[in-house]
């Protein structure tokens, strides 16, 4: 079991590394975020089909039951990618990435409502880092209220993904649930593109560029991302997985700054939120390790 454990984070953390690049990827892409999500969720389903019909076609088999978990699950995390890509098209990658931040202390309030376990007080006092954090990065944004605002629904959406999918990895598979998830997230962005969008067919209209990033976008950071994050949730909490996310800022900021340079330059205000952020993530991290320790030698 601990070692289940132990792999799963270091699976984990080579995710986050992955997710740290989408930022980067949806940024060089130059679609609008609605369609930009589209084609992402659309790849990555076939992908994913692909695979079940070389090797896995039971996985197509809908469980009793879940088809409804599965449509949820696909509408929320595509929300949540839309909003995403959004906040970064009208603010920067290094501000939506810090607010995704607030998911640790988001899920510390939710986790416990949802899994019907007591609060625990250790998580609530690291959660309350990222406030101290979140209210320095927004003394220094006001002018990017909406992307802010965005950004904080999107986290939102991604706390709830995780602890839905917390649940439903404990009775379906992980590539049964991601291919449902994302064939539903198909299905509504494409409603989306019909009311939203003027003219859908002028988005494949891309450079060889742009489908080289949404190829890798789609494939890497989504289908095996996706597949390999609920499988996680076999061995981790939702809470130590939104925590863990909070290194994501670090890999996507560290990318954006070697990438596009001064343009996501700072004030030393918003990187000291950063810090202050980071460490509740560091310190939390360090409190469970110590516990799992005390309880093993128990």
């Amino acid at each position: 079991m601990q070692k289940d454990k132990r792999q799963s984070l270091i699976h984990l953390h080579f995710l986050i590394f992955l997710w740290g690049f989408t930022s980067i990827l949806g940024a060089l892409i130059s679609l609008e975020a609605l369609p930009l999500v589209w084609f992402r969720v659309f790849i990555a389903s076939i992908l994913i089909g692909v695979f079940f019909l070389l090797f896995s076609k039971k996985s197509f088999k809908i469980p009793q039951g879940a088809l409804r978990y599965f449509i949820l699950g696909g509408l929320i995390i595509s929300v949540h990618w839309v909003l995403f890509f959004f906040a970064i098209k009208i603010s920067s990658i290094s501000l939506t990435l810090s607010i995704l931040s607030s998911a640790s202390l988001m899920t510390s309030i939710l986790e416990p409502i949802v899994y019907k376990r007591p609060f625990r007080l250790y998580e609530l006092f690291f959660g309350a880092f990222v406030i101290v954090g979140l209210y320095l990065i927004f003394g220094v944004q006001k002018e990017n209220l909406l992307g802010i605002i965005a950004a904080l629904v999107c986290t939102l959406l991604s706390v709830i993904f995780s602890l839905l999918n917390g649940k439903l990895i404990h009775r379906y598979s992980a590539p049964t649930i991601s291919f449902y998830q994302l064939l539903s997230g198909t299905f509504f962005m494409s409603i989306g593109m019909m009311f939203f969008v003027e003219n859908p067919a002028q988005v494949f209209s891309m450079t060889q560029m742009d489908w080289i990033w949404l190829f890798i976008l789609a494939s890497v950071c989504t289908a095996y991302a996706t597949i390999g994050s609920v499988v996680i949730l076999k061995h981790v909490t939702p809470f130590t997985m939104m925590i863990s996310l909070n290194l994501e800022p670090v890999y996507g900021i560290l990318f954006s700054l070697l990438i596009f340079g001064e343009k996501e330059l700072m004030s030393t205000q918003f990187y000291i939120g950063v810090i202050i952020i980071l460490s509740g993530v560091v310190g939390n991290g360090i409190y469970k390790l110590n516990a799992e320790k005390k309880e093993v030698r128990k």
